[in-house]
């Protein structure tokens, strides 16, 4: 080996030190990271999966749409924010408004393989239309004047895949959802209140309603 040049010597050191930190970072660090992980966060590890009925219905931490065949939200249900996870969409304009294409047939938003915002200011010409047009459609949906109707519910979160809601926005709904199911507002709060998360460590962020497990325990306790 010493008879060898010292540039080749120094070649071979490097590759023995590249082969070593291979095995320990590329291998032997993710087994056991991913080890720890199944053993102490099995659920938050494989994707906080949510089964109902006996079949993955879902994940936790993924937005979900409630509606028909048509694209219209149903009524029974809590409707999560508006997303623009949508696949292949775009923003045109057709006789003066801005619309946004690619929606089609089970393409309404809240798909998880095209996570995405739309990147539109608050002074966007786009972004006023489309607000404006929600709050419309929500002000007639859950019969709610519009000063009542929260940001969230009218505007998409940067992902497009928030599963979670304000409780403003759940507020706004549980009339609706009481209807729908023939059973009391106050039996819709009760749940409401249940799947309320706080603020993390009690002072980040902002209370949250998760809006698939609120709308799975609905269907359990009081199906539609």
């Amino acid at each position: 080996m010493n008879r060898l040049p010292s540039f080749v010597r120094q070649h071979i050191a490097g590759l023995r030190l590249l082969l070593i930190f291979t095995v320990i970072t590329g291998i032997v660090y993710p087994v056991v990271v991913w080890g720890i992980a199944q053993v102490a966060l099995n659920h938050q590890a494989n994707g906080s999966l949510v089964s109902y009925q006996g079949r993955t219905v879902g994940s936790s931490l993924l937005c979900q749409e409630f509606v028909n065949a048509k694209g219209q939200p149903l009524p029974q249900y809590f409707q999560p924010r508006p997303s623009y996870a949508i696949v292949g969409w775009e923003l045109e304009q057709v006789k003066g408004k801005w619309v946004v294409e690619g929606t089609g047939p089970n393409n309404y938003g809240c798909n998880p393989l095209y996570s995405s915002a739309s990147n539109l200011g608050n002074n966007n010409p786009a972004q006023i239309q489309f607000v404006k047009q929600r709050q419309e459609l929500i002000a007639a949906f859950d019969h709610v004047p519009v000063s009542k109707i929260p940001s969230d519910a009218v505007t998409a979160s940067g992902s497009g895949l928030d599963p979670d809601i304000s409780p403003a926005n759940a507020a706004i709904q549980v009339d609706r959802v009481a209807a729908a199911r023939h059973i009391t507002p106050a039996q819709v709060e009760a749940l409401v209140k249940k799947y309320t998360t706080g603020r993390t460590l009690g002072f980040l962020g902002e209370p949250v309603v998760n809006v698939l497990l609120l709308n799975i325990a609905l269907d359990e306790k009081y199906p539609a």
